[in-house]
């Protein structure tokens, strides 16, 4: 990454953490689709996808399932950030935050970001999680099992909180900081990545094609505790893992910025480089440990093999893994943390921005103590992007569809009033109906989050029409 694009992606960064907030961007900071590329390939080669690539292998995926079912489903999140997030925010550059106050009131929009906030915080604590597995190794501390929910031991706690101060601390330091430390270190994550596929294939013995298709081959049974992944799963899931940045229009505040709404074709740096290949490489180091007696042992007892970063990468590419996994766990929670507490800090204006992050990093912090959130990370991704997204619907759908359905557009701003119950009302009964269904009949999260977002849509507007006349 040049010099140049490292400063446009600061400016970019900066810019979103802190002005501009209740107004339009100006054509002066506009930028082109080309200074979105870093930004988008490192935020999401990051530590996430060291924890996903390998829940994937318990899963019992098959290769076409996870190679080509990879492909189509980021192919569509790529398409809804161009479709959807850019064309919005090319056309209003206002800020997430600031478009749905004018739509649903102030005081709605402080449950949204109570809501966002605390997912936020559990996000950055399962990265916490992530780095403290690999800077427990010169400890020989016990690592988290697939299956752990609770702290396991004195070392873990004492690491996990020695974290979580410093990530929290940095990221008080505010966005200026975050983003510079963070632009600074994707390239390296990103090479760490590549190595470790590139290692752990030659210790898998893979010399063609059809061996690196067999590692996968026709898939097997889940492990203990987890479901079967079909080919639809991972298009789904893959597809609505950030459903809350596109189809929940948290993006919004990044593409404002955009100068068109072409700039949406960025993101594929990030689906590509760290939803394709990362989560691919990740996987493969998880392979190689499988193949270790270690793990065979565990799965001759009906236990699952831990799904730890650390050791994983450190058996793969040695004191360089247990870097890239620290520093892929620290660029994510830093910048979380730091959105978390704007989000707070929406709630408690009257509080400095130094003490709502250290507020949301004490949080993330908590949450970092108990390994649930990383080990179980598909089911916590797929349960953030339901709640979120459908509030992206009520934006989507007002700005393509409010002329025609003869609805006032950012009614809560035109009409004075703090809470508009039309999007309350859309966004629990599309939220209870479909909670419920997937509950009721065991149907996977993430099948029911496009339904979601379209009933919460149509509800919008129906609402709307009949309160809006009154």
């Amino acid at each position: 990454m040049s010099q140049t694009n490292i400063n446009e992606i600061q400016e970019i960064e900066e810019i979103a953490g802190g002005e501009f907030e209740r107004e339009p961007v100006p054509q002066s900071k506009l930028k082109s689709w080309k200074s979105f590329i870093g930004m988008y390939a490192g935020e999401h080669a990051a530590g996430t996808e060291f924890v996903i690539g390998p829940l994937f292998l318990t899963t019992g995926v098959s290769a076409f399932d996870l190679i080509i079912g990879l492909m189509l489903g980021n192919l569509l999140a790529v398409l809804s950030w161009r479709f959807l997030t850019a064309e919005v925010a090319v056309k209003n550059r206002l800020t997430l935050y600031y478009q749905l106050e004018k739509i649903c009131g102030k005081k709605l929009v402080t449950g949204y970001n109570l809501a966002n906030g605390i997912l936020f915080c559990f996000l950055a604590g399962s990265m916490i999680t992530v780095s403290a597995t690999a800077v427990g190794i010169p400890f020989n501390m016990e690592m988290p099992t697939l299956t752990d929910t609770m702290p396991n031991g004195m070392t873990w706690i004492v690491i996990v909180l020695a974290i979580g101060a410093v990530i929290s601390l940095i990221a008080s330091k505010g966005y200026d900081t975050v983003s510079k430390a963070a632009n600074w270190m994707s390239p390296v994550i990103v090479l760490g990545f590549v190595a470790c596929g590139v290692v752990a294939l030659g210790q898998l013995e893979v010399h063609s094609f059809s061996d690196f298709w067999n590692i996968w081959g026709e898939g097997s049974e889940p492990f203990p505790g987890q479901i079967k992944y079909t080919f639809w799963h991972i298009v789904i899931w893959s597809w609505f893992a950030n459903g809350a940045m596109h189809i929940g229009m948290s993006d919004l505040s990044v593409f404002r910025f955009a100068k068109e709404a072409k700039a949406g074709w960025a993101t594929a740096a990030g689906m590509y480089v760290g939803h394709y290949m990362a989560w691919i490489a990740a996987a493969l180091i998880y392979a190689v440990y499988i193949k270790t007696p270690e793990a065979q042992a565990l799965l001759g007892n009906n236990l699952a093999p831990s799904v730890a970063p650390g050791p994983l990468a450190y058996n793969t590419i040695g004191i360089f893994g247990i870097l890239v996994v620290v520093l892929a766990g620290w660029t994510t929670a830093n910048p979380t943390i730091y959105r978390a507490g704007l989000a707070f800090q929406a709630i408690m204006p009257k509080l400095s921005t130094f003490w709502v992050t250290i507020i949301a990093g004490t949080v993330a912090t908590v949450a970092g103590l108990f390994p649930a959130f990383a080990m179980k990370l598909l089911d916590f991704v797929a349960f953030y992007g339901f709640i979120l997204a459908p509030f992206g619907a009520v934006i989507v759908f007002e700005h393509f569809f409010a002329k025609k359905f003869g609805v006032t557009k950012n009614y809560a701003e035109v009409a004075g009033i703090k809470f508009n119950k039309s999007v309350l009302l859309a966004w629990a009964i599309s939220f209870g109906l479909f909670y419920f269904i997937s509950v009721k009949f065991d149907i996977f999260l993430s099948f029911v989050t496009l339904p979601t977002w379209i009933l919460c849509g149509i509800l919008y507007l129906v609402f709307s029409k009949v309160f809006q006349k009154k």
